[in-house]
């Protein structure tokens, strides 16, 4: 069994180019599989579809989630369809296996009051409280991705209008609003201008003067809400979450919301939509005529 699964790691590394962390899951999804056909006196090329409903329900015995359960399928499928393709299998047992549902997890978001207190902890009186209430205004005020956050440059900026290199390199305009201007122009004519040592022309930089990374936003913003006493842990996407959530919040409609977030389909930005029901409260005590006496 090893010296199959060896083959394929190679295959991953040489022909598919996968990264080595990749490959290493794969293999330790594969290797929980070698372990229960050994416990269950099964052998890897005469496994049918019954051994691998036993199997999941192994899996379900241990509580794995779904997304965890999708995986492991997903790394067994490649690793079957590998042993087929090289002729040391006819079929494919893990083809006839339907993924689990996934779980519908809600966007986690901020309420306008913890915001309030995120803005408030950078010390805009200098080149880094600058620059890191410029990320938190900009997430919050355009909704981009982090890793379009890191990589805007000088000449994308225009007045209140940032040029987006989103996914599959499709750009957008995304736009700023009064207090995130106020900010971005304090901080090109100040802190950027003592950042930039290295005269680079990307827009967030760090203490050295490179470019930020996506890894140091989320550093920086794990360090912001540690000074708050907001019980929550923070990630970038928070605040794209909380731009859509409260434009919708607000009155927006959904394909206008669509089009700010970049995303392709609309089925990506209804989520939010299950998360606005304050608004949709409000209007109902306000305009029914018999919600109140």
């Amino acid at each position: 069994m090893m010296r199959y699964l060896e083959e394929y790691r190679k295959y991953l590394k040489y022909q598919k180019n996968y990264s080595d962390n990749t490959i290493d899951s794969y293999e330790e999804d594969i290797v929980e599989f070698f372990e229960f056909l050994e416990k269950e006196s099964i052998s890897l090329l005469d496994i049918k579809y019954d051994d691998v409903r036993f199997f999941l329900i192994e899996l379900d015995k241990k509580h794995n989630k779904a997304s965890t359960v999708s995986r492991k399928l997903s790394s067994l499928r490649g690793f079957y369809k590998y042993l087929i393709n090289n002729n040391y299998i006819k079929n494919n047992p893990f083809s006839l296996v339907k993924m689990p549902k996934k779980e519908k997890k809600l966007p986690r978001f901020f309420y306008y009051n913890e915001l309030e207190m995120l803005f408030e902890v950078p010390d805009i009186k200098t080149p880094l409280g600058q620059r890191d209430r410029l990320i938190l205004e900009i997430l919050y005020a355009s909704g981009v991705r982090v890793s379009e956050l890191v990589n805007i440059k000088i000449s994308d900026i225009n007045d209140e209008e940032i040029k987006i290199l989103g996914k599959g390199n499709k750009e957008r305009i995304s736009r700023i609003g009064d207090y995130a201007k106020e900010i971005l122009d304090m901080y090109l004519n100040d802190g950027y201008q003592k950042l930039n040592i290295e005269k680079t022309e990307y827009l967030f930089l760090n203490k050295n003067g490179k470019k930020l990374t996506t890894r140091g936003i989320r550093y920086i913003l794990d360090k912001i809400i540690e000074k708050t006493t907001i019980g929550k842990k923070i990630s970038p996407h928070m605040l794209r979450h909380s731009f859509a959530t409260h434009l919708l919040n607000e009155g927006c409609d959904i394909l206008s919301v669509q089009e700010l977030l970049g995303h392709d389909s609309l089925t990506a930005t209804a989520i939010y939509t299950h998360v606005t029901t304050d608004r949709l409260k409000d209007i109902y005590y306000k305009t029914h005529p018999r919600a109140k006496k």
